[in-house]
């Protein structure tokens, strides 16, 4: 059985979760960063974070963390934390093909008395129903006799300069009450706001799960709300204000749900119940919602292009904001796409400007070239989608000079004063 001391910790996946875990570890012990993103490895080691979710300075900070994609490098530990996405296809099914990769490496590296710990979200049972297997059939190791497994869900939010890594608490739990207790005093190092044992593995994985579909449930009932308070003429965000002077009033507000949580951890949740024969009905009808929130933010411009005999076909609308939230240059999932596939079929031209994001990303991902600066008097809509400092700072003025003499200025974020808009949500 392992020891504190004797770890040798390495960390398989090196994104906007792994990176700053690898980090934070790799100030206090030596930590092995495996990533197969040669091109990611390349940057790391030149000390640049291109997800700007760890700073230059505190990336170097991480004296004991080295870099690698070479899977040999990983043979020298003995505790694996996989901090792989778990994305969902084209169907809303779960994606477990980048965690089923980062399990079958680990597998030819493990040896007997080794932990593996995994962070990426998942339903109840996949690591032991799904990765465990794997982990035995590439190792040749029988689970809980000569290797074991833990979950700790993650919870980093991409952007968030306020709620950091260490700040945050953390759900541990293992697959015997030794390891259990073995990979909290682990997480203990470096979570300074302190950690929750869970009873086991699959009680951590459903915590994980329910977070992120609580959250995209009452953003489906604020969204609800807002296209009821649209059709009665009632300014949505002057309701919520109001509601919100009750001390228990959840401040949520409307908008598009993308991401790698929110828009993707409850289909996660809903496979697992089908699969075990129940219907759920309430998750997947906040889903709907949530998904059809593009489609009705593109029919709201158009209808007010309409109403103000602006001539839709062959009319050009700016886009700003392309990332899935605010002050972050993470684009996965992002349902701003949503909105301009939509302007694209009623035949609209659509510019995409962000200062944050990757252009060879956005082109790779979604086929979208964002501009690189606004053009004057350009456009017969703009659609304020992101609420990104820099927008904020530009002010309505020189918004709006992007817009034709006759132009719909749809503020999706409340970013721009209620008077100063001509649509909000």
């Amino acid at each position: 059985m392992l020891s504190l001391e004797n770890i040798k910790l390495g960390v398989i996946g090196l994104g906007y979760v792994g990176l700053p875990l690898a980090v934070e570890f790799g100030k206090r012990r030596a930590v092995v960063g495996f990533d197969i993103n040669l091109g990611r490895i390349e940057a790391l080691r030149a000390g640049h974070d291109a997800t700007l979710e760890v700073e230059d300075d505190d990336l170097a900070a991480a004296s004991g963390l080295g870099f690698t994609a070479d899977l040999a490098d990983l043979a020298e530990c003995n505790f694996f934390i996989v901090t792989v996405p778990t994305p969902i296809d084209e169907h809303k099914r779960p994606d477990l093909g980048p965690l089923i990769s980062a399990s079958e490496s680990v597998g030819k590296v493990l040896k007997k008395g080794d932990v593996v710990v995994y962070e990426s979200t998942v339903y109840p049972g996949a690591t032991e129903e799904d990765c465990v297997p794997v982990l035995e059939r590439l190792s040749g190791l029988r689970y809980n006799e000569d290797f074991f497994a833990g979950y700790s869900p993650e919870r980093i939010n991409p952007g968030d300069k306020q709620h950091r890594l260490p700040g945050i608490r953390k759900v541990t739990s293992g697959s015997t009450p030794e390891v259990a207790e073995l990979v909290d005093a682990l997480y203990r190092e470096i979570i300074t706001a302190g950690t929750h044992k869970a009873e086991s593995i699959r009680v951590a994985e459903a915590a994980k799960v329910i977070e992120n579909t609580q959250r995209d449930l009452n953003i489906a009932l604020i969204n609800e709300l807002a296209i009821i308070f649209n059709r009665m003429g009632i300014d949505t965000e002057a309701v919520l204000r109001a509601a919100g002077t009750k001390w228990n009033f959840l401040p949520f507000r409307p908008g598009l749900v993308g991401g790698h949580c929110i828009g993707v951890d409850p289909y996660y949740l809903t496979h697992k119940a089908q699969a075990i024969g129940y219907h759920p009905e309430i998750i997947l009808a906040g889903r709907r919602l949530n998904d059809g929130m593009g489609a009705y933010v593109a029919s709201q411009l158009v209808k007010a292009m309409v109403k103000r005999r602006i001539q839709v076909d062959g009319a050009r609308v700016l886009v700003m904001g392309l990332a899935f939230k605010e002050n972050c240059p993470d684009l996965r999932n992002t349902r701003v796409v949503d909105i301009v596939r939509e302007l694209a079929d009623y035949n609209i031209a659509v510019d995409v400007y962000d200062p944050w994001v990757s252009e060879d990303e956005a082109r790779h991902e979604y086929g979208i070239t964002p501009i690189r600066e606004l053009h004057a008097a350009a456009y017969e809509g703009i659609v304020l989608a992101v609420a990104h400092a820099e927008f904020a700072q530009m002010g309505v003025e020189r918004i709006r000079a992007a817009g034709k003499p006759a132009h719909v200025l749809y503020d999706l974020k409340y970013l721009l004063p209620r008077a100063a808009t001509d649509l909000r949500l």
